[in-house]
């Protein structure tokens, strides 16, 4: 993030920042959290009015970054509209994943049963956020597809997702899904040892299709979307007790988003290049602290996300960064201040020249050159604009990791960390 790391290793645009954004900082990217790019570029939407205010301000004209390459490169990605269009669009396909990712790192209520809808209902809340061009949104389906298909999809979803009987019941067409299908009866000969149960369970099948016995009582039909899956077969599945253990079992199990963490070791994030030369106690108190810390958080979260209900997914967007409405087609005709001034942001963009590429594009080239055979031998070459190309710093701190804050006391847990809510959150561990 060529912005967080521009602004955050120079302390008088820190002050700037913090000026302009009343205090609030911009979340830094970290290698040990994969949803550190989101909720970087989620802030970044967020302060959107304050960073242009600060780029054209008087404060930033008048600083000596203003006629550094590298300032003038920051501001123009701010007062391009261009970003804000691919910040908007990032946000877009990232928001449905990162709520299914919470539903699957959740630990209070097995989320096993509900993976395959989640993942079909992000990428409905994806094509709905595109309005349902195919399009835009056919490269980010290709995406997931991959990832989902070759590393992620297993059986297990699909026998989940069939003996969910919140789902099952209302979407007939789970019968005549291949997948699901195919996945359920792989499960049952993995999971089933004996020719006799595997023969039993097919024939218990029936029932739950039909709902027959305890399967078709009022109270079991009214506590189908309430009560978990395999709390559910717990009660109601005792007709069809082989069948009954076989789903409890599936249900029953956890799932883990840690396979997209970047760093699993608690260890080798303490003790990186950074900290290589820890003392052991100190290394002690810190992967104590850290480890107590993340107990807590989880536990105090343990009811704000029910992964019973996926109603939030459908929204999620929404419910992670806010409304888009308005947002990502043309944010060249917004105002900047008030309607009655009649500025627009393209017209801070012509004027800055934020919209100009810092490097000659082989279109420009070819229209520069054509423009000079136009004009003569004569031609002064020196008077010709050609566009040069600025090299682009790389800064140490792109991808700084998570700072932890050594407590002297270890009974004493620091920072408290909302993931839930975003906007709210100014303790993020990324944060510095």
């Amino acid at each position: 993030m060529a912005i967080n790391s521009f602004i955050y290793t120079k302390s008088a645009l820190v002050n700037m920042l913090r000026e302009f954004t009343h205090q609030r900082e911009l979340i830094r990217p970290a290698k040990t959290k994969f949803a550190t790019a989101f909720l970087t570029l989620s802030r970044i939407r967020n302060q959107k009015a304050n960073l242009h205010t600060m780029f054209i301000s008087q404060k930033w004209i008048t600083s000596k970054y203003y006629k550094d390459p590298n300032g003038r490169r920051i501001a123009s990605y701010v007062l391009m509209p261009s970003f804000w269009n691919n910040v908007i669009c990032s946000l877009r396909v990232a928001g449905p994943l990162v709520r299914v990712l919470r539903l699957v790192d959740g630990e209070k209520k097995p989320p096993m049963g509900y993976i395959y809808e989640a993942m079909d209902r992000a990428k409905e809340a994806i094509a709905k956020s595109f309005k349902r061009n195919v399009c835009r949104y056919q490269q980010f389906y290709d995406i997931i597809d991959k990832r989902w298909d070759v590393q992620l999809h297993q059986p297990l979803h699909a026998a989940a997702y069939y003996l969910n009987p919140d789902f099952y019941y209302k979407n007939p067409g789970i019968e005549t899904d291949e997948e699901v299908s195919l996945g359920l009866y792989k499960c049952i000969e993995r999971m089933v040892k004996t020719e006799t149960d595997q023969d039993k369970i097919g024939d218990q099948l029936e029932s739950y299709r039909n709902a027959e016995g305890f399967f078709g009582f009022p109270m079991a039909i009214r506590q189908r979307s309430i009560k978990s899956p395999a709390a559910w077969w717990g009660a109601y599945g005792k007709h069809t007790p082989e069948l009954q253990a076989f789903a409890i079992r599936v249900l029953s199990l956890t799932c883990s988003s840690s396979g997209c963490e970047r760093n699993w070791s608690v260890f080798e994030h303490l003790h990186s290049k950074k900290r290589n030369r820890l003392e052991q106690q100190r290394l002690n108190d810190l992967v104590f602290v850290k480890y107590n810390r993340a107990l807590r958080r989880r536990y105090e979260l343990r009811d704000k996300i029910d992964p019973i209900s996926l109603n939030e997914i459908d929204e999620s967007n929404e419910w992670l960064v806010g409304s888009f409405d308005g947002e990502g087609e043309n944010n060249e005709n917004d105002y900047v201040f008030s309607e009655a001034d009649g500025l627009t942001y393209k017209d801070v963009a012509n004027a800055s020249g934020a919209e100009e590429p810092y490097y000659s594009t082989r279109r420009s080239s070819r229209a520069s050159a054509g423009s000079s055979k136009v004009q003569g031998k004569h031609a002064s070459s020196g008077s010709s604009s050609k566009k040069r190309l600025i090299d682009e710093v790389i800064y140490e701190n792109d991808d700084d990791e998570e700072e932890v804050d050594y407590v002297e006391d270890p009974n004493h847990i620091s920072e408290e960390d909302d993931f839930v809510n975003l906007d709210d959150d100014d303790d993020e561990e990324e944060e510095e």
